[in-house]
C-alpha cells in the first residue's frame, strides 16, 4: 500500500469567488464556501469534505470488518462532527472531530458490537489524520 497513489484536480470555476471543480479518481464534485463566508454555497466546504472522509471512511472499516468475520451487521451509519477548540481541545485551534456510529442488527451480539466500535478507530482517514502527514508543495 506504500506506492498507491491517490489524485485530485482541482480547478477554480468562477461561479462563485470560492467555487472550484473537484476531479477525483475520476468522479466530479464542486466545493464552496457558505455565503456566510463570501461563497455560494455551491458544493462542501473543504471541512465539510474532510469530515465526510473520516465518516466515509468509517463505514468502510467497519464493513469490511464485518465482512471479514461474517458477523450479521445490517447497516452501519455514521454522524460526524468537526469544530476547532472546544472541550477536551488541547487548544482552541486543535480540531476536534466528534463520531457517532449506529450499528443494525439484531443478531449482533455485545462483543461484537463492541469491536466494531473498536474497529472504527482504526480507518485509514482516522490514521492519516491523527498521524503526522507530510504535505509538500511546488510550483508548475
Amino acid at each position: 500500500m506504500a506506492d498507491e497513489i491517490h489524485a485530485a484536480h482541482v480547478t477554480e470555476t468562477g461561479a462563485s469567488p470560492y467555487a472550484v471543480s473537484i476531479n477525483a479518481s475520476g468522479h466530479s464534485l464542486t466545493g464552496d464556501e457558505p455565503i456566510d463566508f463570501g461563497g455560494g454555497n455551491l458544493g462542501p466546504a473543504p471541512y465539510d469534505l474532510l469530515t465526510a472522509a473520516l465518516g466515509e471512511c468509517t463505514a468502510m472499516t467497519i464493513r469490511w470488518y464485518a465482512l471479514q468475520q461474517k458477523w450479521p451487521l445490517e447497516h452501519v451509519e455514521v454522524s460526524l462532527t468537526h469544530r476547532k477548540g472546544g472541550e477536551g481541545a488541547a487548544s482552541p485551534r486543535q480540531d476536534v472531530f466528534t463520531k457517532t456510529i449506529t450499528l443494525k442488527g439484531d443478531a449482533l451480539t455485545p462483543e461484537q458490537r463492541a469491536k466494531l466500535i473498536e474497529v472504527a478507530t482504526k480507518c485509514p482517514v482516522q490514521r492519516t489524520l491523527e498521524g503526522t502527514p507530510l504535505i509538500r508543495t511546488s510550483a508548475a
